[in-house]
């Protein structure tokens, strides 16, 4: 066979069936083959319009919206592990106690004071508890209410299940969404505040609720075997998605059993499960033990009897403030850093804020050397008071670092919390355009927030502008 010369294969193009027709030196594609490329390319856009547009029906939308931010959330964490970058704490120095005090502007019912060492007197006075109501026969040694249904939450919203899953023991009618309207218009924010429960409850129920502190597993026997179902709050890790790490998780308790020394919980992510005391014990501790107990509004009496002691709010902070006080220099490693964490969160609520600061940089601390597996790196997305004791000591940096970091750690900052303490923080430094950027991303993830729309106001700003 004669061999071809490169110009015989130049010029001559020797038809095969890989072989084009030429048009001086260029190759054409034949018609039909551009075609089936149009064809193609316009299945593939019919594709995106119809599963775009399946996208848009509710029932199929609930259904995709978690894979889908799932699988964006993985791809996100795995490219930039939040867990890998520490807290940036500067030496920023905190106002003395006489000039925090004046910082008002945003709270004027707070006035942060130092924390006074304890004394003989003040002892005293937190040892005397209210009346005690005497105690109850008996509490059984296993007990399951009936009544209420388990059921699966949406993503982010365990705290609106919950709260349907116990009202409708109680006869309410309605579902999760009727209350997410209210608490979190939209599906993304990603944290709903046990005091935005007990408002809901409060406000468009015809029931009643407290909320107390520094929760125990006698405390739960005693409300459950007396018929009242307990929502707490706690630390959590998915069994069955580990790689997500530590979360914020609600729970409804309605039974007990001695004899595994364990809770039932109807979750709204694993089903009907048994949680051991220890292990709810540990988790609920991660949130300073909070916990909601709902009632008609005719029985308030008798859970506030139930609660003994407890029953009086301010006896309860105190009592769980000492608690945890003991505990930060006790615990160690990760629970050392939760430890710390709730006592800045109960020193907030007694507006010690300059006491509040100095927990909250030993609980960054602790965190910043803890193993990056154990980092709980989510939990400014739940319990915010690291941003409103650096705030009202004047150190508004702290403020701006963490809110940074916590926004630009989530795969979606649906944390309108968050951007509103940033926004303040930016007013405080003279940076109005970025403050008010602040507050309007608050409003994007929560529409109709007040306290957004009151910063925004104060500003003279137009929310829709």
């Amino acid at each position: 066979m004669e061999e071809k010369t490169p110009k015989d294969n130049t010029d001559n193009q020797v038809a095969g069936k890989d072989a084009f027709p030429t048009q001086g030196n260029k190759s054409v594609k034949p018609k039909k083959s551009r075609r089936g490329w149009l064809i193609a390319l316009g299945i593939l856009v019919a594709m995106v319009v119809i599963l775009f547009a399946l996208y848009q029906v509710p029932a199929i939308h609930d259904r995709a919206y978690y894979y889908v931010n799932n699988l964006r959330s993985r791809v996100f964490y795995f490219l930039k592990p939040p867990a890998k970058s520490d807290f940036e704490i500067s030496s920023e120095v905190s106002m003395n106690a006489d000039v925090a005090a004046t910082l008002t502007a945003f709270a004027p019912t707070a006035t942060p004071t130092a924390t006074p060492e304890p004394t003989n007197a003040q002892t005293a006075t937190l040892a005397a508890s209210p009346t005690l109501t005497p105690e109850p026969t008996a509490i059984p040694a296993a007990v399951q209410l009936e009544g209420l249904v388990q059921e699966y939450q949406r993503l982010n919203s365990c705290g609106p299940t919950n709260l349907a899953i116990a009202l409708r023991y109680w006869g309410w009618v309605g579902d999760e969404i009727d209350i997410e309207k209210v608490v979190k218009p939209r599906l993304e924010d990603l944290n709903v505040t046990p005091q935005e429960m007990l408002d809901y409850i409060q406000n468009h129920t015809e029931q009643d609720a407290v909320l107390r502190l520094g929760g125990t597993i006698d405390l739960l026997k005693r409300l459950v075997a007396a018929g009242y179902p307990v929502m707490v709050e706690r630390g959590y890790v998915n069994r069955d998605d580990e790689w997500n790490g530590w979360m914020g998780h609600y729970g409804v308790v309605d039974g007990y059993d001695d004899a595994q020394q364990a809770v039932h919980i109807p979750d709204t992510v694993n089903g009907n499960i048994w949680v051991t005391y220890d292990a709810l014990q540990k988790g609920w501790d991660e949130f300073s033990g909070t916990y909601l107990v709902i009632f008609p509004p005719a029985e308030r009496e008798i859970v506030l009897a139930l609660l003994g002691a407890d029953a009086d709010a301010e006896y309860n902070l105190n009592t769980t403030l000492e608690k945890f006080r003991g505990r930060s220099e006790t615990a160690e490693l990760s629970e050392q850093y939760f430890a710390y964490y709730s006592l800045g969160e109960l020193l907030v609520m007694k507006k010690d804020y300059v006491a509040a600061a100095k927990a909250f940089d030993e609980a960054f601390a602790v965190y910043n050397w803890l193993p990056v597996d154990h980092r709980p790196w989510r939990m400014l997305w739940y319990q915010v008071g690291p941003y409103e004791a650096y705030f009202y000591t004047g150190r508004y940096k702290n403020v701006i670092s963490l809110t940074f970091k916590t926004i630009t750690d989530a795969s979606k900052p649906a944390l309108p919390e968050t951007f509103l303490w940033s926004g303040r923080a930016n007013v405080a430094l003279g940076n109005t355009d970025a403050a008010i950027w602040d507050f309007k991303r608050a409003l994007e993830w929560h529409p109709g927030w007040e306290p957004a729309l009151a910063e925004l106001k104060a500003l003279g700003v137009d929310p829709e502008s």
